[in-house]
């Protein structure tokens, strides 16, 4: 169990294979968006991620076995066990997987390292790539954790989180537009998590799955992508460079400000409230956004 393989190395081939591949696509077709700028962005801001996670992977490591040697299971993987152990850890780590999405939209302390993946106005298979460097810092990890309490070993975890993460490399386009009926039903596609991406109020906030969608379908935040409306990509506010640093931190700088500034009372909800609060009101959160959104189509 140990000895498990990296899903993410082992992709790595693929992953430069199939941006190559969209990127020759969208010479032909326009409806595939490429910015040469944006793409060494994202590749960059990919790089940095990887880096950032062998400085910090030992850490979360040995956090994970500290916490299994408390297990309340002994779940030991052999045969013919593993034929349902091991699909039931995949489930159950992808559940946690939407937690911890959802709450990195929703809390502002855990969205400062995931905006960093939001921040392309592109949708193609580089955006898969741009990922946090601050996810440590974030403790993004801890939402797995609970996985390691049960009992299943953290080796298997890590490598079925690998495999949750390799699946979503594929969704970040623009070249598939629907897949089959039943497989929408069921496992996020790249329909579903473009929605995922779009600054449009009416997609705000929606579709955080990682694999699965039925977890958005069971909690009430799913959204179909209507052809009605063209996606728009990003954040609500954009960057306007592409500095590097810029992307990695600049939501980690405006917390900052805000502790500075905020009067005492409100600082701590400058880190658990949603992006966009304020305690004047002189800022918009996603929920003020569709709001008036729905005014506006209501009148």
């Amino acid at each position: 169990m140990e000895n498990l393989p990296s899903p993410t190395d082992w992709a790595v081939p693929m992953f430069v294979i199939t941006v190559a591949m969209e990127w020759l696509w969208s010479r032909k077709n326009k409806k595939i968006r490429y910015e040469t700028r944006d793409a060494l962005t994202s590749l960059a801001l990919g790089t940095g991620s990887v880096v950032a996670g062998i400085l910090t992977g030992g850490f979360v490591l040995a956090l994970s076995l500290w916490i299994y040697q408390y297990r309340l299971l002994d779940i030991e993987i052999g045969w013919p066990s593993a034929l349902w152990i091991v699909p039931l850890a995949f489930v159950l780590d992808d559940f946690a997987y939407y937690w911890f999405h959802r709450t990195a939209h929703r809390v502002r302390w855990f969205w400062a390292a995931h905006v960093i993946h939001h921040s392309s106005q592109h949708y193609n298979l580089t955006t898969a790539l741009r990922q946090t460097w601050t996810g440590f810092f974030a403790l993004s990890f801890l939402f797995r954790m609970p996985l390691f309490l049960i009992g299943f070993p953290p080796a298997l975890i890590f490598f079925l989180a690998g495999l949750n993460l390799v699946y979503q490399y594929w969704i970040h386009t623009e070249a598939i537009d629907r897949m089959p009926r039943w497989f929408e039903a069921v496992m996020n596609t790249p329909s579903h998590h473009r929605v995922h991406h779009a600054t449009n109020p009416r997609y705000l906030d929606r579709n955080y799955a990682g694999v699965f969608i039925i977890w958005d379908k069971m909690f009430g935040t799913y959204e179909p992508e209507t052809d009605a409306e063209k996606i728009q990509y990003g954040i609500v506010k954009n960057l306007t460079n592409y500095n590097l640093f810029w992307a990695a931190f600049h939501e980690w700088i405006g917390i900052a400000k805000d502790l500075w500034s905020a009067p005492w009372r409100h600082k701590w909800n400058y880190l658990v409230k949603p992006p966009g609060w304020s305690h004047d009101g002189s800022r918009e959160s996603s929920e003020m956004i569709k709001q008036r959104w729905h005014d506006s189509i209501e009148n």
